[in-house]
């Protein structure tokens, strides 16, 4: 029985995931995979096309996480206010989300933060500062500072 390489172009249960090189026999290769295009022999042209795409991706990500970086140190120096109503005792009627805390950022320092990535595990609901955490990439987090003030 003849093996021969391929290299995936999809995920396929109990074989391999897309992009993964595996050896696989002759037969099935041809009447299966190369068949319904799920994956291309592992030819020298094939292999260095793969290997320019995990390049380039891994130089997106290299950039996106230093992007990531940058953003973070920028939210480190941000102190955001917002105005809420609150009652004798320092409590907030109602309390600050992370879709006002996002809208706020927005707005006041024209940065784009999905409310998703603002890691708030309840809404804000006393007065003075709290610092809140955003997700911004795999092991990227940048920390804000929300002061909550009595309207």
């Amino acid at each position: 029985m003849r093996t021969v390489k391929v290299i995936l172009k999809e995920n396929i249960k109990s074989i391999g995931k897309k992009d993964e090189i595996i050896n696989v026999s002759d037969g099935y290769a041809r009447n299966f995979l190369f068949a319904k295009d799920l994956a291309v022999e592992a030819t020298p042209g094939n292999l260095a096309k793969l290997k320019s795409k995990k390049d380039s991706e891994q130089f997106k990500k290299d950039t996106e996480k230093e992007e990531a970086r940058k953003m973070a140190d920028k939210l480190s120096k941000i102190k955001l206010e917002i105005k809420v109503k609150a009652g004798e005792n320092g409590k907030i009627f109602g309390g600050v989300s992370s879709k006002e805390i996002a809208e706020k950022l927005e707005k006041e320092y024209q940065i784009k933060v999905d409310k998703k990535k603002i890691d708030l595990k309840d809404t804000i609901k006393t007065l003075g500062v709290t610092i809140v955490d955003i997700k911004l990439f795999e092991d990227v987090i940048g920390k804000i500072k929300v002061q909550t003030i009595a309207e």
